[in-house]
């Protein structure tokens, strides 16, 4: 079989070991690959490249399908981004897959019959990274979500559960609050799910769906959600499966995918040669599946299995009842390499992915009409004991023709008119301004009214503009509006 050939970085802290003892066993499976080793993360940050990876691993990268990453250190501090963020982000990896499967009694777990996937959108929510501090006293953190971005997502959980055989996806989100960003995954969601009739599906919120990952965790298929909630919930399932150090990752893109283990680089036992190599190993194996070598991937998936049901483990997850005996890194990754061609008798042996390359088309839409229906003004005031009704009626007075001001709220409570004198207020005020008496309203409209405002001494430090998208509201009521 011709060989592929796969990037290969082996991280910082214990990733070093565990790719060393990963390879190892790829080698052994005779798996046909090829490796392009890159250096990225700590000494890259530290030598002043601030992202963590040179122009060249960038190239070797983008030139392979698929790029299998040891755990990596930033730097504290300095301005260093996160690396991962950054690849994930750069090359179009969208969906996170996440698998945890409870291998009890061989790993502890209270949850033996758990077995769930997680698909998590990898691009866009909170860690889209941008924030500003506004006021001496505020800070704002974007969250940004797209039809697009939802799509894709959402149609690649009901993919994966389609070829793998999965029977349910479950959304969960917060759109009981967060109405426009998480409405619109749900929206998005409740859209797709109607061209896979074959699979069922749910929604629960995100609290509660978090409770249920941490306590009914059988119940769950394919669990598909936003970008933080998502990292948030995997950590959950495995640890409740057993261990977070046994978990592996696919962060899938349309021409690149990466693959990892889900834990950091645990710089504290680096060096010696006792930590788990069974995340990474995981995520071999989905990175084996992915490139189509399903039958080298069940082979090594079960000689796992066999080493954990064998008594084999590492200091992580001995234990004096159940194991038999306490091997480092290399120690595991010689078990498992003699278990080749070998199945568990206890546990589910794993069986060859049904196969099929998952490909994502999204939905054309026709832009909706957009009008501009009114603009919300941010400014910065600490004057007159911050009482809301000096701020309102100033505003009131240079608010001109073509808008008025129709409210002012504070952490996006209503406090003007008609505010509560109980609740707390800060140094950033809302200002809703709106089209008065059915004018239409263009940016210039906009650009007078801050002229005026500039022109009352008052700070604006930001505008919001509202729009109507197709008749439809395309922005938040505030508490009491």
């Amino acid at each position: 079989m011709e060989k592929q050939r796969v990037t290969v970085a082996y991280g910082d802290g214990i990733g070093p070991e565990i790719m060393k003892a990963t390879l190892s066993i790829l080698e052994a499976a005779e798996v046909p690959l090829e490796y392009d080793v890159i250096e990225i993360g700590e000494k890259i940050y530290l030598s002043g490249v601030k992202s963590g990876i040179s122009t060249e691993a960038w190239d070797t990268l983008r030139n392979n399908a698929a790029f299998l990453k040891a755990p990596i250190t930033t730097p504290q501090g300095g301005g260093y981004k996160s690396l991962n963020v950054t690849i994930r982000k750069s090359l179009g990896l969208f969906a996170n897959v996440r698998p945890v499967v409870a291998l009890t009694p061989y790993v502890k777990s209270n949850h033996p019959k758990m077995d769930l996937v997680i698909v998590r959108e990898n691009e866009e929510d909170l860690y889209a990274g941008i924030e500003h501090q506004q006021t001496p006293e505020v800070v704002q953190t974007l969250k940004l979500v797209s039809r697009p971005g939802c799509e894709k997502i959402v149609r690649y959980a009901f993919e994966y559960a389609r070829v793998n055989g999965r029977k349910k996806v479950t959304c969960m989100t917060k759109d009981n609050i967060m109405k426009h960003s998480d409405g619109l995954f749900r929206q998005v969601f409740n859209e797709v799910k109607e061209e896979y009739p074959d699979i069922e599906s749910d929604h629960w919120i995100i609290d509660i769906g978090s409770a249920v990952v941490a306590n009914r965790p059988e119940t769950l298929d394919v669990v598909v959600t936003l970008n933080l909630y998502g990292d948030i919930i995997s950590d959950i399932a495995a640890e409740v499966g057993g261990s977070v150090g046994l978990g592996g990752s696919a962060n899938v893109g349309a021409t690149v995918s990466m693959f990892e283990a889900i834990h950091g680089s645990a710089p504290d036992i680096a060096g010696k040669g006792i930590a788990n190599p069974s995340g990474l190993l995981n995520g071999a194996i989905m990175m084996l599946d992915h490139l189509g070598l399903q039958d080298k991937a069940r082979m090594i998936k079960n000689a796992f299995l066999k080493t954990l049901e064998d008594g084999y483990h590492t200091g992580d997850i001995y234990r004096e009842e159940i194991s038999k005996e306490r091997v480092n890194t290399q120690g595991f990754a010689a078990k498992v390499i003699e278990n080749l061609g070998q199945e568990p008798s206890q546990l589910p042996a794993a069986r060859a992915a049904k196969g099929g390359k998952i490909t994502i088309k999204t939905t054309e839409i026709n832009r909706a009409s957009k009008k501009l229906v009114g603009v919300d003004v941010f400014i910065d005031w600490d004057k007159a004991n911050r009482d809301p009704d000096v701020i309102g009626d100033g505003l009131r007075a240079i608010q001109g023709d073509k808008m008025y001001l129709k409210m002012i709220t504070n952490r996006g409570v209503k406090v003007y008119p008609d505010g509560l004198p109980e609740t707390f207020k800060t140094d950033h005020w809302r200002c809703r301004f709106t089209a008065q008496n059915g004018n239409d309203l263009g940016n210039a409209d906009v650009i007078e009214l801050l002229s005026n405002i500039e022109g009352a001494d008052f700070d604006f430090i930001k505008t919001e503009q509202l729009y109507e998208f197709d008749g439809k509201r395309g922005y938040s009521l505030a508490q009491g509006e």
